[in-house]
């Protein structure tokens, strides 16, 4: 087994109780499965739908990890007002 740093954040963060927290595996899914297990089943929830980066770069579930990278876990981010502009509002009449 591989052991990596992993950044949680948002939700995640708040419900592992921490920023930063290390995690064995030897695939992105075997660090996701070891924190699922050890932070529960709100925890799996939200992180199964989000993002998760190694070294800055997306990753899937079956990319393989070395030892000594950096795993981040991104909750899925929930938008706005729907518009599909610019996100500004031009003046009101």
């Amino acid at each position: 087994m591989t052991l990596v740093r992993v950044r949680l954040f948002a939700a995640l963060r708040d419900l592992a109780g921490a920023s930063h927290v290390e995690a064995e595996g030897s695939t992105v899914g075997e660090v996701l499965e070891a924190l699922c297990l050890r932070f529960g089943e709100r925890f799996e929830r939200v992180a199964r739908v989000g993002t998760v980066v190694v070294d800055g770069e997306r990753a899937e579930l079956s990319t393989q990890l070395a030892g000594g990278e950096e795993v981040a876990l991104l909750p899925p981010v929930s938008g706005g007002g729907g518009s599909s502009g610019s996100g500004t509002r031009e003046g009101r009449s």
